[in-house]
């Protein structure tokens, strides 16, 4: 894994930063945000008390963090939160035989949980989208072979939850 810390990925600030790059960085501080309740073992108003007052589009030991949505944020991490109990499951399933969730790094269950949330209930967020954002992101903390399996499960996963959306294999 290239960076396990509890610390945001950080990225250049931009002035005018468009929705989309607000909500890039969100998803990258709710997995982070998962991440570290998974790894720690902190409960959810905690983890988001500490990263909307702390890592969230602020300066942090000299280094300026990219600011997100603070809203789309909190969905993601209440959300897979909520829904984990049906989330892992699904994931097990999308997962190759004897992989199961719990088996994998700690940061790519992130990852998949957040993005099996975002395909399964934002849909107002294209799924080829929600998939590229996710790739990318397992791309900032793990090896090409790993964001492969991102991209395979959450592919997977919208053909599932977004058949007309995705069109044919």
């Amino acid at each position: 894994m290239a960076d396990s810390s509890n610390k945001p990925f950080k990225g250049p600030v931009r002035a005018n930063d468009r929705k989309a790059n607000r909500r890039g960085a969100a998803r990258l501080a709710a997995v982070q945000a998962l991440y570290q309740m998974d790894i720690a073992g902190a409960g959810i108003n905690d983890v988001l008390a500490e990263f909307e007052s702390h890592w969230l589009g602020t300066e942090v030991e000299g280094e300026q963090y990219l600011p997100a949505e603070a809203a789309f944020f909190r969905d993601i991490v209440s959300g897979v939160v909520r829904d984990q109990t049906k989330i892992d499951p699904v994931l097990d399933t999308a997962l190759e035989r004897g992989w199961p969730l719990q088996r994998i790094e700690a940061i790519l269950r992130a990852v998949l949980r957040a993005g099996a949330y975002e395909l399964e209930r934002r849909k107002d967020i294209p799924a080829r989208v929600v998939v590229s954002e996710y790739v990318d992101i397992a791309h900032a903390f793990v090896e090409r072979d790993e964001t492969g399996m991102v991209n395979a499960v959450l592919e997977q996963l919208a053909r599932q939850y977004r058949a007309d959306e995705m069109g044919p294999k």
